[in-house]
C-alpha cells in the first residue's frame, strides 16, 4: 500500500484541522494528479481572493507556496476546518459553532475551535461586518449572469475537437483552466460564505422563539435554483417516456443497450425524447458524479446515467412533478414569511433584519447553486478536451483507459507528448494505486497528519448494527415533511433500478448525479450533509423530506425496511 499518493500536498500547521465533511460530497473519490495540478492550487488562490473580498483573511496569512484552504492526504481531498471555525469567530453575529452546523452538519469528531494568538482581528471583523451589510441590501449578482454568459459561450465556441493536433487539445486545456476557472471559484466561495448570513441570521431568530425548525421553512422554494433545473427536463422526458407504449416497452428492456435503441428508433415518441435528451445534454451534459473531478463522467460522456434518472421518473405518478412540489413548497414559505412580519410588527428593528434575511436567502442560496453550475459548465469543457486526447491515446495503445489522462502531472505533459508510450507503465502503475486508495474508507477528521493509509478501514469492512423495528437514527433537517416509504439503499447513482416511486432513498452522498432521483422518492436519507450541501438546497426546492447527516445511515437502515422519515425533525424510524 503507498504510504503518499502522488497527488498529496503538504498539510498546514497554522489551521490544523481537517474534515471530510461537505467536501466528501464533491470529492467521494481520491484526486488524480491532473487535477491537483492544474486546479486545486488554482482553488486555492481564488479561495484566497475570494477571503479577502469577505474581509475575514488577506494572502500574507497563507503559505505562498502550498495549499491551506483544502489539503489532500492518501489521495482524498479535505477541506480545512480551521479556516472556517476563524471565519466563525471573525464574522460579526457569527461563531466557529454556527459555521460548523452550517458546513458540517453534526458529523462527528471535529473538534471545537480553540483560539490561537492572532486569530482575533477587530479590524477583518468591520471588513466583514461592512460585507455583510453589503449583502444585506443587495438584491442581484450581476456577476454571475456574466459568468453564466461566458462560460455558455464556452460551450457554443467548442471546437470540433477531433481536428485539433494533440499538443494543441492539451493547451486548450490548460489555458482554459488558468483563464477561467481561478475567477470563477472566487466566486463561488464568496457567494457561499456570503449565504451563511440569512441562515445565521434566520436560525438566530428561530432559536430565540424556541422554534428552530423555523429556519427551514423559511429557506424552501426559493427558485431559480440552477442545480435543480435538471430534475424540472427529466421530468418531462418521463412523462414522453410514460405515455408511449413504444418507449415504456424499450426502457422496460433495460438500461444497457438503451441509448443506442432509442437513437435507432424511427418510433415519432422516440425521436422526439431524443431531441430532448440531446437539447438536455447541450445544457446540462456537464453534470454528473464527482463532477469537479476531470476523470469522472458526465451526463454528456455518459448518456446512460442521465437514462436512469429518467426511467425511474418515468415510473411516478403525475402528482410527483417536481413543478408542483417547488410551487407549493414556495406558497407555504411566503404565508410563513408573512405571518412572521405581522408577528413582528411590534418590533420594527427585528421585523426589519428579518425581511432582509429572508430576501438576501433568496438571493445568495440559489446564487450559490449558480457558481457552481458555472464552475462545473467550464471545467466540463476541458474534460471533453482532454478526453478527445485521451481516445487517441487508447487507439495508440499509449492509455489502457480513456480517463488515464488524468493520472499525469502537468508538468510531465510536455515529455508525453512528445513520447506517449514512455509514460504507459508509471500511468498503469498510479491507476493501481488510485483504485488501492478508492477501495478505503479515509478517516473522517484528522488534526495535523493523518495515519498512512496502510491503517485505514477497507470500505467492504464497515459494519455496523442494523436498526431495529422501533428503532430511531437522528440527523439533521434538510427538508421538512413526513413520509413512509420502503427503503431503498442505493449506493451507486449510477445504478438506481432498485428505487421504485414511493420509497425512501438512502444514499452516501448526493451530488448532483443523485439530485434527480429525489422526484421519484417520498424522502431522502444521507450519511452526510449540512445546510449548506448542495443536494439540500435542490431537496428543498423539490419539496422532497430529506434527513441529512444520518451517520451511517446506508449501513444502518435495513435495505427493504419499511420507514419513517421526518425531515423536519432530521430523524428516520424503523416502522
Amino acid at each position: 500500500m503507498v504510504e503518499r499518493w502522488i497527488a498529496d500536498s503538504g498539510l498546514s500547521e497554522r489551521y490544523p484541522i481537517y474534515t471530510r465533511a461537505n467536501v466528501g460530497e464533491v470529492f467521494p473519490d481520491p484526486v488524480t494528479p491532473l487535477t491537483r495540478d492544474s486546479g486545486i492550487w488554482l482553488a486555492e488562490l481564488g479561495w484566497r481572493d475570494a477571503w479577502e473580498r469577505v474581509g475575514a483573511f488577506d494572502h500574507g496569512e497563507f503559505d505562498p507556496d502550498e495549499i491551506e484552504q483544502l489539503g489532500i492526504a492518501g489521495g482524498y481531498c479535505y477541506l480545512t476546518a480551521s479556516l472556517i471555525q476563524l471565519f466563525g469567530e471573525r464574522g460579526p453575529g457569527l461563531s466557529a459553532q454556527a459555521m460548523d452546523e452550517q458546513f458540517f452538519g453534526t458529523q462527528p469528531g471535529i473538534p471545537p475551535y480553540v483560539e490561537q494568538p492572532g486569530d482575533a482581528d477587530l479590524n477583518k471583523t468591520e471588513r466583514i461586518g461592512q460585507t455583510f451589510g453589503w449583502a444585506l441590501n443587495t438584491e442581484e449578482l450581476p456577476e454571475l449572469i456574466d459568468d453564466q454568459i461566458a462560460t455558455k459561450k464556452l460551450r457554443d465556441d467548442r471546437p470540433d475537437l477531433s481536428a485539433l493536433t494533440d499538443r494543441e487539445l492539451a493547451d486548450r486545456y490548460f489555458h482554459l483552466m488558468d483563464a477561467h476557472f481561478r475567477d470563477l471559484f472566487a466566486h463561488h466561495i464568496f457567494i457561499s460564505y456570503m449565504a451563511t448570513l440569512p441562515v445565521g441570521i434566520l436560525s438566530a431568530m428561530a432559536a430565540a422563539v424556541g422554534d428552530p425548525s423555523l429556519v427551514m421553512r423559511l429557506i424552501v422554494g426559493l427558485g431559480h435554483v440552477d442545480s435543480a433545473a435538471p430534475s424540472m427536463v427529466m421530468w418531462d422526458m418521463g412523462r414522453v417516456v410514460a405515455e408511449s407504449p413504444a418507449l415504456t416497452a424499450e426502457f422496460d428492456k433495460g438500461l444497457d443497450g438503451l441509448h443506442e435503441r432509442l437513437r435507432e428508433s424511427a418510433d415519432e415518441a422516440a425521436v422526439k425524447l431524443c431531441t430532448m435528451l440531446d437539447e438536455f445534454i447541450y445544457e446540462f451534459g456537464s453534470r454528473g458524479p464527482n463532477e469537479w473531478e476531470m476523470r469522472s463522467p458526465t451526463w454528456e460522456t455518459k448518456p446512460k446515467l442521465a437514462l436512469a434518472a429518467v426511467d425511474r421518473m418515468r415510473l411516478s405518478p403525475e402528482s410527483a412533478a417536481p413543478i408542483a412540489q417547488n410551487l407549493r413548497m414556495a406558497s407555504d414559505r411566503e404565508e410563513l414569511v408573512a405571518e412572521l412580519t405581522q408577528a413582528l410588527e411590534g418590533d420594527p428593528a427585528t421585523q426589519g433584519q428579518f425581511l432582509a434575511a429572508v430576501r438576501a436567502a433568496q438571493v445568495f442560496l440559489p446564487g450559490r447553486e449558480r457558481t457552481k453550475t458555472n464552475n462545473i459548465r467550464m471545467l466540463h469543457e476541458a474534460r471533453m478536451t482532454m478526453r478527445e486526447l485521451g481516445r487517441r491515446m487508447v487507439e495508440r495503445g499509449a492509455f489502457d483507459e480513456i480517463e488515464d489522462f488524468g493520472m499525469l502531472r502537468k508538468a510531465e505533459y510536455d515529455d508525453f507528448l512528445a513520447d506517449p508510450h514512455a509514460y504507459t507503465e508509471a500511468i498503469r502503475s498510479r491507476r493501481a494505486q488510485y483504485d488501492e486508495l478508492s477501495a478505503l474508507d479515509p478517516p473522517f477528521v484528522f488534526v495535523g497528519e493523518p495515519d498512512f493509509p496502510a491503517a485505514w478501514t477497507p470500505r467492504s469492512a464497515n459494519k455496523v448494527t442494523q436498526l431495529k423495528s422501533g428503532e430511531t437514527l437522528a440527523g439533521l433537517s434538510g427538508c421538512p415533511g413526513v413520509a413512509e416509504g420502503r427503503a431503498r439503499v442505493i449506493l451507486d447513482s449510477h445504478d438506481p433500478t432498485a428505487l421504485e416511486p414511493g420509497d425512501v432513498l438512502v444514499a452516501p452522498i448526493t451530488d448532483p448525479s443523485w439530485t434527480p432521483l429525489f422526484v421519484p422518492a417520498c424522502a431522502v436519507v444521507v450519511d452526510v450533509g449540512a445546510l449548506q450541501s448542495h443536494a439540500v438546497i435542490v431537496s428543498r426546492e423539490l419539496g422532497i423530506p430529506c434527513v441529512i447527516s444520518a451517520t451511517g445511515a446506508t449501513r444502518a437502515i435495513p435495505d427493504g425496511a419499511r420507514v419513517r422519515v421526518d425531515g423536519l425533525a432530521g430523524t428516520v424510524t424503523v416502522l
